[in-house]
């Protein structure tokens, strides 16, 4: 049976039909979901997409995790769903408290859109499983709040249960701190990650097809759950 992956629109999403695209090349069914709507549409698992939600009003995701859809999603999520949320979607988990810590306005003050290498740091989530742990991928990065702060405690403890997802290598492109690019939460089933596999899954538009295998993990994740 395919696996049904849902891909959120908010207003201001922007990289919403490149996630959906990443998912289908991936073998997925993917079923739109809409952020005024509560129903999940029994979808398997869930891509918080990149963009301005709301207009980044007030902070990033600060809006959109009041949004109907979000509270079903929320609710999900601790009971197993996976989620992955990608560049506005790490923010809007992290303002619903699905993942601690937060981001910030890069160090630079800059806007930063590059092709990032990446060392997978955690191949134990259901968005990493396809990759080996300390295997370098090549993906891109575009964001101006991607800096991703923690009091010393967090990071610590981060740090300590290998829910650090992925890390910056050859230049820290926002600030962020110990060079995080991405966390789980401590089930392995929410992910947020600051740069764009989406953006890396053909040859003709990516620098790499790197970014495919967090949504062939989702799949063989899903493929190896119970029914």
């Amino acid at each position: 049976m395919t696996a049904r992956i849902g891909v959120v629109t908010f207003p201001g999403s922007l990289d919403d039909r490149d996630a959906a695209r990443a998912a289908r090349i991936a073998g997925a069914e993917v079923v739109p979901l809409w952020h005024d709507d509560p129903d999940l549409h029994g979808v398997d698992g869930v891509v918080l997409p990149g963009g301005f939600s709301y207009g980044d009003y007030l902070r990033c995701g600060a809006i959109a995790r009041f949004a109907p859809v979000m509270e079903t999603i929320a609710a999900g999520a601790r009971d197993g769903l996976p989620v992955l949320g990608i560049c506005n979607g790490f923010q809007i988990l992290c303002e619903a408290h699905l993942l601690p810590g937060a981001l910030t306005r890069n160090q630079h003050l800059h806007f930063r859109n590059r092709d990032q290498v990446l060392r997978i740091e955690s191949a134990g989530t259901a968005w990493t499983n396809a990759f080996q742990p300390g295997q370098e991928i090549l993906i891109p990065v575009k964001n101006g709040e991607g800096c991703y702060v923690a009091d010393g405690r967090t990071l610590d403890e981060l740090e300590a249960t290998g829910r650090v997802v992925a890390r910056y290598l050859g230049g820290n492109p926002n600030g962020s701190l110990r060079d995080i690019a991405g966390i789980s939460n401590e089930a392995g089933n929410v992910v947020g990650l600051m740069p764009h596999p989406e953006h890396a899954v053909e040859a003709l538009t990516g620098p790499s097809l790197d970014g495919l295998g967090f949504f062939t993990s989702i799949l063989k994740h899903l493929a190896g759950a119970p029914a």
